[in-house]
């Protein structure tokens, strides 16, 4: 029955996401629910609210919908229709409104499930995968590259952080580079240190070309 469940709901967050253009699309969460399947076998979570939360976790983000109170309830009623205990369900719902960044304004998160999900949804967001969504995200809301007059902000208040104001190279500063030293897990902290190693490599590089040395 979870197996049925689970792929019944990959196929709805499919038909959601498929074609988005910012860089949390479907295959954004396919690499997120396999990761939390890696790290929810590792941890001792219980894989199956782990990986139905990483399936929804970005149908009723706020960055893809301009009605947030509608896209939290299509996750509800997808969820209700479904036969899963209110426990699971109500377990799963928390996580989904739970582990975003929110400019590092987010809910401290007080279950394993939570933490698994979360993991897996920042190392998204670092490495060279991290790199390329960054892009495409700025791209998509009309970031430009880089100003160098332009600061990293060093807190932002959570509507601060939605205002997409900014350059591309700034948001590695203000979100990327802090997520390894804010991973809730063994593992995910493991894998973030090489992707992190990597962003650093290409920041350096990217400068190094900005600036004529290459």
């Amino acid at each position: 029955m979870d197996d049925e469940i689970i792929q019944r709901t990959a196929d709805f967050v499919r038909s959601e996401l498929e074609g988005e253009g910012s860089g949390h699309d479907w295959w954004h969460i396919e690499r997120v629910t396999k990761m939390t399947r890696r790290i929810a076998s590792e941890e001792g979570a219980d894989e199956f609210i782990c990986t139905m939360a990483a399936l929804l976790h970005d149908v009723a983000d706020e960055k893809l919908n301009d009605d947030l109170q509608a896209a939290e309830k299509k996750v509800e009623d997808w969820l209700k229709q479904l036969e899963i205990d209110e426990s699971k369900r109500l377990h799963i719902i928390d996580i989904t409104k739970t582990i975003s960044f929110k400019g590092g304004n987010g809910a401290e998160l007080t279950n394993l499930e939570a933490q698994v999900v979360q993991d897996a949804d920042r190392l998204d967001a670092i490495g060279a995968i991290g790199i390329a969504r960054c892009f495409t995200y700025a791209g998509s809301v009309g970031n430009i590259i880089h100003n160098p007059v332009s600061q990293p902000r060093e807190s932002m208040t959570h509507e601060e952080y939605r205002s997409n104001e900014g350059t591309t190279i700034n948001h590695f500063y203000e979100k990327l580079l802090k997520l390894k030293d804010l991973m809730n897990t063994k593992i995910g902290y493991e894998i973030a240190k090489d992707r992190h190693e990597y962003m650093e490599q290409f920041l350096a590089e990217f400068f190094d070309e900005w600036q004529g040395k290459k």
